[in-house]
Parts: C-alpha cells; structure tokens; sequence
C-alpha cells in the first residue's frame, strides 16, 4: 500500500492540474480484511487505480463500479462489501442500496466487511469571458468569488483590465473541448464582436452568451453567416446574456448572468442526479 502522504500528494497534484478524480476512503472494516479503515485509493475516469490502495479483488470491482457512476453524476456513494452471508441476514442482495448505502458481495476467504466512501473531486467549473469591457471585469470578479476558474479572453493590451485570472488567452484562440463544465460569455462592447463569437461558434460549453442587444446580434449573426458561419450554431448563442433582472450597472449585469449559469449548472446537476 502506498504510504498515505503519496495518496495526499497526488490528490494535491491532480487538482492543481485540474483533473477529474475519485478518491475511495474505506471507513470501516469488520473481521478480516486486507485494508483497514483510512486507506485511499485515487481513480481516474478511465478506472485506473492511480495511487493508493483499498483492497484487492474482493472490494476493487465494486469501488470501480461506484466511481463510474461517481464520475457521471457527481453524488458520492457509501459501499458496503460483504459476504453473502451477512447480506442475507440483513435482507439484501449485491447491488441493492437501501438507506444511502450500495450493498456488493465479498466472495473472498477472509469474509470481512469493508465500508467504502466514493467521492470525485471535479475540475472548477470554468467560466471564459471574452473582451475586457466593464461588464467583462465584473463578472470576472463575480464569478471568482462564487468558486469558478476564469479565462480572460482578450488581446494583449486589454489583459491589464483583469486583476487575476487563472487562465489568460491572447486574442480568440479558445480549445474546441474542456474538461470542466465550461460556460462563455462574450462582452467585448463592440471591439472584437465578431472575432470573438466566431471563435465560440465552433467550441464546446454548456453555456454560450452575447452581452448585446438582440438587434445587434441579429446583425452581427446576418453578416457572419453570409460569410459562411453556421446558423444552427448560432442559434446556440444565448442573447442577450442572463436573466431579465432589469440590470443596468456592469455588476447588476454581471449578478444576472451568473444566477443564469447557476440556474443552467444545478439544473445539469439534479438532471444527472435524478437519473441515476
């Protein structure tokens, strides 16, 4: 069993990397077991036991089944692996859950129980703004305080206008995919419009928006399809961004386009969790 100090630190150096991960902490052993109670184990998506240990054959199966339905809906999970005949005498069967707790079989010799706990860790869910308008620096501020990672999007002269930012790209060339759930916003008050919602029309989010009025999509959308733009694309672009709060600051603006990416990210959430 790897030492518990390497488990910690490759739970540091995932997250600083910003990784998907499941850490898998056993919390209670009864009998016999191989691991005892405060052993990790890491997992990747991939199911790959990358640091740590809980156990061989008689509980890998089951936490590997449990990080995978970890890592698609994001609950956490409590196990109990057991052998046969302790699960019949409490009058369950592997894979039943009852009370929050998944029952699973430990086929076994040593026939000891062990209780597992099945967390992920996430990526922060990535928020990329895209221009250094008034609006833009708000929500950047907004959006670090309510635990986003930001991307500031802006040609090199503008970056100035974003105290920190976790992420800086110069000009629009943004990744097609991300590994966290990613919403965009572009708000670059009219410089760059068009560079930057050509970039986000071809890119991956669970969010795309326009600070702009309707008409001003509208044209800008006009133009850029004639030039060979797609129009279901566009389509996907929200504008204007947020929710009708009756905003007019910068921060009020900013405030209605974060309670409409909250509302959009917990509706996601309970959707998964829901179809478990």
């Amino acid at each position: 069993m790897a030492p518990q100090t390497d488990v910690m630190d490759m739970v540091s150096e995932l997250r600083q990397r910003g990784e998907a991960f499941v850490v898998a902490t056993v919390v209670r052993t009864v009998a016999v077991t191989a691991a005892k109670a405060g052993a990790k184990a890491v997992i990747t998506p991939d199911g790959t036991i990358v640091g740590g240990w809980i156990g061989g054959g008689c509980a890998r199966s089951a936490v590997l089944k449990a990080a995978q339905d970890v890592f698609r809906d994001g609950a956490a999970r409590l196990i109990s692996v057991q052998p046969p005949t302790e699960l019949e005498a409490i009058g369950v069967t592997s894979g039943q859950s009852r009370q929050g707790v998944r029952f699973a079989k430990n086929m076994c010799p040593s026939q000891g129980t062990m209780d597992i706990f099945v967390e992920a860790v996430m990526p922060r869910p990535n928020l990329v703004i895209c221009g250094s308008s008034p609006v833009a620096v708000a929500l950047a501020r907004l959006a670090a305080v309510m635990g986003y990672a930001v991307t500031a999007v802006a040609p090199q002269p503008e970056q100035g206008a974003f105290e920190a930012a976790d992420e800086r790209i110069e000009g629009y060339a943004l990744p097609v995919s991300e590994i966290a759930h990613r919403f965009v916003v572009v708000s670059t008050q009219g410089k760059g419009d068009e560079a930057a919602l050509r970039a986000i029309l071809g890119i991956d989010a669970d969010y795309k928006a326009f600070v702009g009025s309707r008409r001003k999509m509208a044209a800008i959308r006009e133009k850029l399809i004639a030039d060979g733009a797609s129009a279901e694309a566009f389509d996907l672009i929200k504008a204007p961004a947020g929710l009708d709060i009756g905003a007019i600051s910068p921060e009020e603006i900013a405030l209605s386009i974060m309670a409409e990416v909250t509302s959009l990210r917990r509706q996601k959430i309970r959707a998964k969790q829901e179809g478990n």
